[in-house]
């Protein structure tokens, strides 16, 4: 009867401990922040960006800051109109040339914006 009770408590303490683990654990947040987006489109502009990438940076929206948001969409629209995703896997760039130009004037306007808020 000793041996049932000391096994119940070690069970009871294994499973209490797990579920209050479970309980204060938070779920993991990401939060894009505008380095993310320049270093990102820094990568495109370079054609060392893969899609994937791509995509799980533009395709997550930005709750906390409505104006990288905007950004995020812009930078998602340019995808749509100028992309070339069959080309990546040549190395070939992720955009096409008008594309290009305009990830260069959204990654320029987003540094300057950044460098504005910096104190």
């Amino acid at each position: 009867m000793a041996l049932f009770f000391l096994v119940f408590g070690v069970c009871l303490l294994v499973i209490a401990s797990a579920v209050g683990i479970l309980l204060t654990a938070r779920t993991p947040r990401y939060r894009t922040e505008p380095k993310d987006l320049l270093r990102l489109f820094d990568q495109a502009l370079e054609s060392q960006v893969s899609e994937s990438e791509w995509n799980a940076i533009i395709g997550y929206p930005i709750r906390h800051d409505e104006y990288l948001d905007g950004v995020r969409r812009r930078a998602a629209r340019l995808m749509e109109e100028h992309g070339r995703r069959w080309q990546i896997a040549q190395g070939k760039p992720l955009l096409d040339k008008k594309g290009q130009a305009e990830l260069k004037a959204l990654r320029d306007h987003l540094a300057a914006h950044t460098a504005l808020r910096q104190p």
